[in-house]
């Protein structure tokens, strides 16, 4: 589509400030105009009806895992990204933990190219710290970042070594890309495999305590206050560790930090009913309502800059086993805006800000001005969602190869009906209408 159309949808921009009931025109891939009441300023072009619908930025994903090369048996690079467009991303940044790890500009140059032929979103590669993901060397940062890696991590193990993550960290300074910690203390999280607390204790399950995390948020946030280099904490999922990142803004620190749908909507209650949900084991563990609570808190005031998925499927196998045995996390693509969507219905949260968290700082994060924004001249990439639509979480219908999520039977109210990156649609449900019109009438 040379010319789209978007026309009569609650137009929301937290970059610009805007939110009106208006039109937007994408041209070349490109924002080309947007603005109130009547019709763009232009002929023959493609209309997307979006009346009574949200028409916003679509999303920037900071922190999903993709599996290949190496794990295709719970996910492709294809499968994926077409279960990202699903949830109204646009543009995803996969983690390094595939086989063999992103720790080479070869690797990284094998997803560039199989998602330019078979991703219809922007995939960006994360680079590992390390060679490896071992903590024992760090990889060729510079070769990876030459290749075009979006930030560094060694997500799925942290960077044990203190010494090695201030280099990491003084490194990272000569190409302007964040490092990306797991904050993870693994001499306190051992065999854990849920909060730890009365509920794990009930369950007679082993608990990794908040400390586990917290430690290595303290000891990463002081390392980036002393090298001055970029720090960026996934998947925070405690109220201490709010509270640190807080305190390491206030001194200054360049930290940033994301939270995830389910930390910030499930709590570990969720393994009572039904009791041992291995589709509720994730790493971070799922916390307590105070730290739920702690982390809206920090999503509104700023502290938490953006909202990342961790999108984690797997294989049937992975998770039809004992709870001790399960794999770590959860599909959470298509699913997404639903699961926020009920901090809005429940007054928690704004609209605008939701929006803000999942598009323009997350954009922000990377340094990406280019991305998360409606402004003209930037990338045409578009969500279109309904905020009051119902519907019932069904992991069959899932594009994603991962089906698993604790989320099965839940009616959800915020669905994403359709999304467009660089001016093409990448998906669309039935009841929104697409038609090409050629100076008056709208063809379908």
């Amino acid at each position: 589509m040379k010319q789209l159309l978007i026309r009569g949808g609650r137009i929301i921009d937290p970059s610009q400030g805007i939110d009106l009931i208006g039109d937007l025109l994408i041209r070349d891939g490109k924002v080309a105009w947007l603005g109130p009441g009547s019709e763009a300023p232009v002929t023959g072009y493609s209309v997307l009806e979006a009346q009574g619908l949200v028409v916003c930025p679509g999303f920037v994903d900071l922190h999903c895992h993709l599996r290949q090369p190496g794990f295709e048996e719970k996910e492709t690079i294809a499968t994926g990204a077409r279960a990202a467009a699903k949830g109204g991303f646009t543009t995803v940044c996969c983690m390094p933990n595939t086989n063999p790890a992103i720790d080479s500009a070869g690797v990284v140059e094998y997803i560039q190219n199989i998602a330019q032929a078979e991703a219809p979103i922007r995939v960006l590669p994360i680079g590992c710290i390390t060679k490896g993901r071992k903590g024992e060397e760090l990889a060729e940062m510079g070769e990876l970042a030459a290749a075009g890696v979006a930030g560094f991590s060694d997500d799925g193990n942290p960077v044990a070594d203190a010494r090695l993550m201030r280099h990491a960290l003084e490194y990272s300074l000569a190409f302007d890309l964040p490092i990306i910690s797991h904050a993870e203390e693994l001499s306190l999280a051992q065999s854990g495999v849920m909060n730890e607390g009365a509920i794990s204790t009930k369950l007679g399950l082993g608990g990794i305590p908040s400390a586990a995390e917290e430690v290595m948020v303290a000891r990463d946030s002081i390392l980036a206050e002393l090298t001055g280099a970029r720090l960026h904490i996934a998947h925070v999922s405690t109220a201490g560790s709010v509270d640190l990142i807080r305190r390491a803004k206030e001194r200054g620190v360049p930290v940033t930090a994301e939270v995830t749908p389910h930390h910030l909507t499930l709590t570990e209650e969720r393994l009572l009913s039904p009791r041992y949900d291995t589709n509720a084991k994730v790493n971070p563990p799922l916390r307590t309502e105070r730290d739920t609570q702690a982390l809206l808190l920090g999503l509104r005031e700023g502290v938490i800059d953006a909202i990342a998925t961790d999108h984690s499927p797997h294989a049937t196998q992975d998770k039809m086993c004992e709870f001790d045995a399960a794999a770590f996390g959860m599909s959470v693509f298509e699913t997404a805006l639903g699961s926020l969507m009920l901090l809005f219905h429940r007054g928690e949260i704004d609209l605008t800000t939701l929006i803000a968290k999942l598009t323009m700082e997350p954009a922000r994060v990377l340094g990406r001005g280019e991305l998360g924004s409606l402004k003209v001249g930037m990338a045409g990439d578009v969500a279109i969602f309904d905020p009051e639509a119902e519907w019932t979480v069904d992991p069959q219908d899932f594009v994603s190869k991962g089906k698993n999520t604790p989320l099965a039977g839940c009616v959800l109210k915020g669905k994403v009906l359709a999304a467009v990156a660089g001016g093409a649609v990448v998906y669309k449900e039935e009841r929104v209408e697409v038609g090409m019109k050629e100076g008056g009438e709208v063809r379908r």
